[in-house]
């Protein structure tokens, strides 16, 4: 028997809560893996707190993310011992999840941990981090370099936000941290950023061109603020977008990409394939400042997942949420 956080849905509505689950009830996978660590991401709060059809297959052990050891496995890459970090593949969603003291997965899933990192630096940097560094490395592919000009960062508090803007300011970038959280500007100040502005100045319609300011675009957000974003972006650059958070339509014209030459780059963490997953998490062995990781980083028990998810979904969540499986 282990201990996992268990959502169900059935005749007699949603229920979230902690439950002893048998071992033999985890679903099929080459890797048997005992989680040090999880996290809340944004998809997993929706999974949580029942506000978006992210689970698909039910009942469901949430988290999407996990790092910790490997048990058992007839995967040849991994061996009883191996310390392993996962992120995405529809785990949480079709596959039960981390935020469980047990979880069977598929060993091509799985990254070898970073000598680096512990398990909970890794959760401290998750799914969130992770796509932070599949953003940088797309504005590294198009050529954008620190003397280009400013970089902004939309949802510059959340966790997606924050360590791009880390990672950005560690690598030399002047960047521009675009929040609702005005009185979080000391806090991304740390990160490295070199401006904070109210996100309220994009989050409204705008013209489909408007006056160019960003050598690049990290955008966590979606809609209006995308939209801007695209159209303050000056001749060339390039615009990263992971998020949603705004929404998922793109109000906005051509007229950037055939006027001005700007790429919108698409970033997917879900199912990116392991030798980028691999080349992400090398450089954010290399480029990420653990001292500043520490400073987005609020650890929580598994029993205080289900309320902190419900902040999250709230808005009050700044940084990371790790999640300490065991004790």
């Amino acid at each position: 028997m282990f201990k996992a956080l268990l959502l169900e849905k059935g005749e007699g509505g949603f229920s979230a809560g902690l439950a002893q689950i048998d071992e033999s009830r985890l679903p099929a996978g080459d890797v048997l893996v005992a989680p040090a660590y999880s996290t809340l991401n944004f998809k997993d709060g929706l999974a949580i707190t029942n506000r978006g059809p992210v689970v698909r297959s039910w009942p469901m052990v949430p988290g999407i993310d996990g790092a910790g050891t490997v048990l058992e496995s007839t995967h040849p890459a991994w061996l009883p011992g191996d310390r392993f970090v996962h992120n995405g593949w529809g785990v949480g969603e079709t596959h039960w999840g981390c935020l469980a003291e047990r979880a069977r997965l598929k060993g091509d899933w799985l990254v070898k941990l970073p000598p680096a990192f512990t398990p909970r630096q890794a959760m401290a940097i998750g799914t969130a981090g992770y796509t932070a560094m599949l953003c940088v490395l797309a504005l590294e592919r198009h050529g954008v370099q620190p003397g280009d000009g400013e970089v902004l960062v939309t949802g510059a508090t959340g966790g997606v936000g924050s360590v791009a803007i880390a990672l950005l300011g560690r690598l030399g970038f002047k960047v521009t941290a675009a929040s609702g959280k005005t009185a979080e500007a000391d806090y991304l100040k740390r990160l490295g950023a070199a401006a904070v502005m109210d996100r309220a100045e994009l989050a409204a319609a705008g013209k489909p061109l408007q006056k160019e300011r960003w050598a690049a675009v990290v955008d966590a957000v979606g809609s209006h603020t995308l939209a801007n974003a695209l159209a303050q972006t000056r001749y060339g650059g390039v615009v990263a977008a992971c998020g949603l958070a705004q929404g998922m339509d793109l109000p906005a014209s051509v007229a950037p990409f055939i006027l001005r030459g700007v790429t919108l780059a698409g970033i997917d963490s879900v199912m990116a394939p392991l030798p980028r997953r691999q080349e992400a998490w090398a450089r954010l062995a290399r480029d990420l400042d653990p001292v500043l990781l520490e400073t987005i980083v609020e650890e929580i028990p598994l029993d205080a997942a289900i309320a902190r998810a419900g902040d999250l979904m709230q808005g009050k969540v700044r940084g990371r949420l790790v999640v300490r499986i065991a004790g």
